[in-house]
Formats: C-alpha cells, structure tokens, sequence
C-alpha cells in the first residue's frame, strides 16, 4: 500500500510501497504540485523502478518551472537504491524534516 498526500508543513509525506502497482496514483497526486516541494520519505518502506520513474518525471516537470523535488528523510537502504542508480545526482536529498 502507498499513502501520499500534504502534510501540516507543507511538504508532500508518502509512506508504504512506491512499486509499479502504486506508481500511477503517486503520479497522479504528484501532477498537481507545483514549485519547490519537498517530499517526506520517513515512512517510505520500498521504492521500484517504477517508483523511481515517478519522482523522475516530476522533477523534469518542476526543474521545468523553476522549481524542483527535494527528497527528505530517505531511509538507509532506499537512499543507496538512490546511490546505486545515480538518482542522488538528480535529486536534493536531504535529512529527516
């Protein structure tokens, strides 16, 4: 299961399994924000390919508009899927909020 949605500081939480199966509802959620946001990973248990595909488009359409994803609070071993795979290049991965 994924949940995705604001939390109380504005930025966007997602929490549970970013895999194919969840791939499309993340997208859809993450077509509506615009600017600079930033994407609480805390509670992200499993990303896929798919997954990374997700937050992948979104930040080309951000950087687009001057804006970007930043990603927070990446757990050890979703972080080195980030490492491994060069994403950590592309993205502003920060600390937990």
């Amino acid at each position: 299961m994924l949940a995705i949605d604001y939390g109380q500081d504005g930025a966007v939480v997602i929490a549970g399994r970013l895999d194919a199966a969840q791939a499309p509802a993340a997208q859809s959620f993450l077509d509506g924000i615009q600017g600079t946001v930033t994407l609480d990973c805390t509670q992200l248990e499993y990303i896929s390919s798919a997954g990374l595909g997700v937050l992948l488009k979104t930040q080309k359409r951000l950087l687009g508009g001057a804006g970007g994803l930043r990603l927070a609070g990446l757990k050890p071993h979703i972080k080195d899927v980030f490492v491994y795979s060069g994403f950590d290049q592309l993205f502003e991965i920060e600390p937990a909020p």
